[in-house]
C-alpha cells in the first residue's frame, strides 16, 4: 500500500488499509489491480480525478491541429472589406492555422490580373509581422492564391507584448504622482521662514530701544 505522501508502507489487508484510510478522511484507492500483491494508495479521489480531467483538457489544448482557412478577395476589394477580412485572416494564423488566401477574377477581370497580385502584395505586407509565405501567389485557372503559415516566433512575442502592455500603462500613473510627493517638503518649509523673518523684526525694535 501507498500512503497519502506517496511514501509505501508496506503489505496489509484491505481491511486494515480501508480503515487506516478513513481515519485521514480520504479514498482507498486500487491504482494497480494486475499486480501481485494489487497496489492501493490512500487519495482524496474526487481531486484526483479533478487533476486527471485538467491534465486531460490541457493535451487537448496542445494538440491543437492546424486547419487550412481560406479568406476569398476580389480585384477591387475596397479597404473597408480588406480590413474587416485581414481582421479574420490574423486571427486564424493566431490560433495556429495555416491560410489560404484567394482571388476571384470573373470575365475581362483576367486582363488586369497584375491588380490581384498587387492585392496578394498588400495582404502579404499587412501579415507579415505574423506569417510566412509557405506557396507564393500562382494562378489556377481564373483563381490566384498563396498560402500563409503562422510564424510562431513572432505570434509569442505579440502575445507577450499584448500582456505586457496593459502593466506598464499601470505603472505610468504611479511613477508620475512620484514628483508631485517629493515636492511637499518644500510647501513644508515655507512656515519656516515666514517664522525666522517674523523674529528678526522682532529684534529691530529692541535694538533701536537701546
Amino acid at each position: 500500500m501507498i500512503d497519502a505522501e506517496g511514501e509505501p508502507v508496506g503489505v496489509m489487508t484491505p481491511e486494515d488499509a480501508l480503515v487506516r484510510a478513513q481515519e485521514m478522511g480520504l479514498d482507498l484507492v486500487e491504482v494497480a489491480p494486475n499486480s501481485r500483491p494489487p497496489v492501493c494508495r490512500i487519495m482524496d479521489y474526487g481531486r484526483y480525478k479533478y487533476e486527471q480531467k485538467k491534465k486531460a483538457n490541457k493535451g487537448k489544448a496542445k494538440s491543437h491541429s492546424a486547419s487550412l482557412k481560406e479568406v476569398k478577395l476580389r480585384p477591387r476589394t475596397d479597404e473597408h472589406d480588406l480590413g474587416f477580412k485581414l481582421r479574420n485572416a490574423r486571427k486564424f494564423l493566431m490560433e495556429g492555422d495555416k491560410l489560404k488566401v484567394t482571388l476571384m477574377f470573373r470575365g475581362r477581370e483576367m486582363v488586369h490580373r497584375h491588380i490581384g497580385y498587387e492585392q496578394l502584395d498588400v495582404v502579404k505586407e499587412r501579415l507579415a509581422d505574423i506569417a510566412k509565405v509557405e506557396n507564393p501567389p500562382r494562378m489556377e485557372g481564373r483563381f490566384l492564391s498563396m498560402i500563409l503559415v503562422p510564424d510562431r516566433e513572432a505570434i509569442r512575442e505579440a502575445a507577450k507584448n499584448v500582456v505586457e502592455k496593459p502593466a506598464a500603462e499601470a505603472a505610468e500613473p504611479a511613477a508620475k504622482a512620484e514628483p508631485a510627493a517629493k515636492a511637499e517638503p518644500a510647501a513644508e518649509a515655507e512656515p519656516a521662514e515666514k517664522a525666522e523673518k517674523a523674529a528678526e523684526e522682532t529684534k529691530k525694535p529692541e535694538e533701536s530701544g537701546e
